[in-house]
C-alpha cells in the first residue's frame, strides 16, 4: 500500500532519472525540479499505522514547503527483508524505521547516520536518557526511539467471554496461562492461541521469567539448549492436544496482524507488541483486549518496556539535515503525535506524552491504560542485541517449523538452533 504518494513517486523518479543524465546526481534524498527535496521514509506496520501516517507526514510537508516525501510500509518480515536488501546495496532509505534487534546490525555496518551531528533540528532533551541510549552504539546516537511499548497477550473479548472461561487477571504464569488456553480451546472448539514455540520474543519472556536472558552483556547465547528444549517441549505439547494453533497456521505467520490465527477468526489469542495489536480491531469489531504476558512459576516478569521501534537517517542520504526534521517532527511535533497515537507505542518526547495521553481514544486509550498497570512491575529491559540477532530470529522459526511438522524432536531442533546461534554471533 503506497499511500497517496504514489503519483508523487513516479514523477519524482522520472525526475531522478533526469537529474542523474543532466547533472551526474545520484544517491538516497535527491532534489527535483524547483528546488524541493525528495525523502524517501519507510517503515513496517499496518493499515491503521499507514493511514495516521500519511496524515503525519500529509502536515510535515505542509509545515516544510521545500520537502517532498516519498512513504511506503510493509509487514515486518518483508519490511526486514527488502531493508537489508537496499542496505547491502548501498540504498538505504533516507529515513527508516528500525527494530531493537537492528539497531546493531545496521550501526555497525555504517549504514546510519551519526544524529549527534543534527542536533542543531533534531532536539532530544524530553525523551527518557536510559531509553534515548538504547539507540546507541559504543557512545554514538544512531537511531532515536519513536515509542515505548510492551509485549502483551490480545484476546477476542466476545468469545472469550462467551466461553465462559474465567477472564485474565493482573499477572498470570505460563502454567496457568496453558490452563486457560486449553479450557478455551474446550470451549471454542479451535485453538486458544497462536502457538508460541515459534516466536523469540515469547521465548525470551520466558526465559526473563526463569533469571535467564538471551543473551550474555558480550554478545553470547544467555542460554543453553537445555533451555530451549525445556520452552519447546511445553510449546510443542500444546500443540499436539490442540490448545495451540496448528502448524499449518503458525507457517504463514509474517509479522502482520491480519495472518496470525486471532486475525484469521481461527484461535482466541494472540501474542504481539501492545502496539501493533491495534491492527486486530478492523479484523474483530465485536472488541480486543489486553492481558499481561505470563509470568515465570514464582511470579518473576519476564516481560519488559522497551522502544517499539526506532528512527534512523541513512548514511548515505543526499539531505541529511531534511531528513533529521522529519525524525524530529515525528517525535517531538504535538500534533503529529495526536494523528499518530499510539500505534507505534506511547510517544517517548515527556511534555507530548503528559499532553496527549489525556486526549488519546479507543484502542490507544487502551495502549496507555495497560501500559499504566504494569508501572513498576517489569525490570530493566536488556541491552540491544548483537547483530547476528536478527539473522537468528528466522533460524529459530524454521528450527521450530521441524518441530511443529515432528520432523524434529524439540532436543534436535534445540541442539540444532544452538549450533547455528553460536557460530552465527563468532562471524
Amino acid at each position: 500500500m503506497p499511500g497517496h504518494r504514489t503519483k508523487g513517486f513516479c514523477a519524482s523518479a522520472v525526475a531522478l532519472v533526469l537529474c542523474a543524465m543532466a547533472a551526474g546526481c545520484g544517491g538516497s534524498g535527491e532534489s527535483v525540479g524547483g528546488g524541493k527535496v525528495v525523502l524517501r521514509y519507510t517503515w513496517w506496520g499496518n493499515p491503521d499505522r499507514a493511514e495516521r501516517t500519511e496524515q503525519a507526514v500529509a502536515l510535515f510537508e505542509k509545515q516544510h514547503p521545500n520537502i517532498r516525501v516519498q512513504t511506503s510500509f510493509s509487514a515486518y518480515e518483508a519490511y526486514k527483508q527488502k531493508l537489508a536488501t537496499q542496505a547491502a546495496g548501498g540504498d538505504a532509505p533516507d529515513v527508516m524505521q528500525l527494530d531493537y534487534r537492528q539497531i546493531d546490525q545496521y550501526a555497525s555496518g555504517g549504514v546510519l547516520l551519526d544524529l549527534a551531528r543534527q542536533k542543531a533540528v533534531l532536539g532530544t532533551g524530553e525523551i527518557d536518557p536510559g531509553l534515548l541510549a538504547t539507540g546507541r552504539l559504543d557512545g554514538t546516537q544512531y537511531a532515536i526511539p519513536q515509542g515505548r511499548g510492551t509485549e502483551t497477550v490480545a484476546y477476542d473479548v466476545k468469545v472469550w467471554k462467551e466461553s465462559g472461561v474465567p477472564l485474565p487477571g493482573r499477572s498470570w504464569t505460563w502454567s496457568e496461562w496453558a490452563d486457560a488456553m486449553r479450557a478455551l480451546a474446550e470451549k471454542t472448539g479451535k485453538p486458544g492461541a497462536t502457538d508460541p514455540g515459534q516466536s523469540e520474543d515469547c521465548f525470551e519472556v520466558w526465559l526473563r521469567g526463569r533469571g535467564k536472558s538471551l543473551y550474555t552483556k558480550d554478545g553470547g547465547l544467555g542460554f543453553t539448549a537445555d533451555d530451549l528444549t525445556r520452552w519447546w517441549t511445553f510449546t510443542d505439547k500444546l500443540r499436539r492436544e490442540g490448545v495451540v494453533s496448528p502448524a499449518e497456521q503458525t507457517t504463514q505467520l509474517d509479522g502482520s496482524v491480519e495472518n496470525t490465527p486471532l486475525g484469521r477468526g481461527e484461535a482466541v489469542a494472540d501474542s504481539n507488541w501492545d502496539a501493533p495489536a491495534s491492527g486486530f480491531l478492523a479484523l474483530i469489531p465485536s472488541g480486543v483486549a489486553l492481558a499481561p504476558m505470563p509470568s515465570g512459576e514464582d511470579g518473576t516478569p519476564g516481560q519488559y518496556f522497551k522502544p517499539s521501534m526506532f528512527l534512523g537517517v541513512g548514511a548515505n542520504t543526499g539531505h541529511a539535515k531534511e531528513a533529521a526534521q522529519l525524525v524530529d517532527f515525528l517525535i517531538n511535533d504535538e500534533q503529529a503525535a495526536k494523528i499518530l497515537g499510539a500505534t507505534r507505542g506511547i510517544p517517548v518526547n515527556e511534555s507530548v506524552r503528559e499532553e496527549i495521553e489525556p486526549q488519546l481514544k479507543d484502542f490507544d486509550r487502551t495502549i496507555a491504560a495497560y501500559q499504566s498497570s504494569l508501572e513498576g512491575s517489569l525490570k530493566d529491559p536488556p541491552q540491544a542485541p548483537p547483530s547476528g540477532d536478527n539473522a537468528l530470529q528466522t533460524t529459530f522459526q524454521r528450527d521450530y517449523d521441524q518441530v511443529s511438522y515432528e520432523r524434529m524432536s524439540p532436543r534436535e531442533a534445540a541442539e540444532n538452533y544452538v549450533t547455528e546461534a553460536k557460530a552465527e554471533l563468532r562471524s
